[in-house]
């Protein structure tokens, strides 16, 4: 039986990036609305991205076939 290849989900391919080194990043929530209660310094701290945890990596690197 032939081997079948594995499709990317789209959804997670928009979402996360995969590193030269194979860690996984993904963008901070929180910064859609609501953001006059939200202090200028945790806005600033939220725009940048970050890595996925220990504990997701291996579900969210399924979802890619390239991770």
């Amino acid at each position: 039986m032939p081997k079948v290849k594995q499709k990317t989900h789209r959804g997670a391919a928009k979402r996360f990036k995969v590193t030269g080194s194979g860690k996984i990043v993904r963008h901070q929530a929180s910064m859609r609305h609501i953001l006059t209660s939200k202090t200028r310094k945790r806005k600033r701290k939220l725009r940048k991205s970050t890595l996925v945890t220990a504990a997701d990596h291996h579900r969210i690197s399924s979802l890619l076939p390239n991770a």
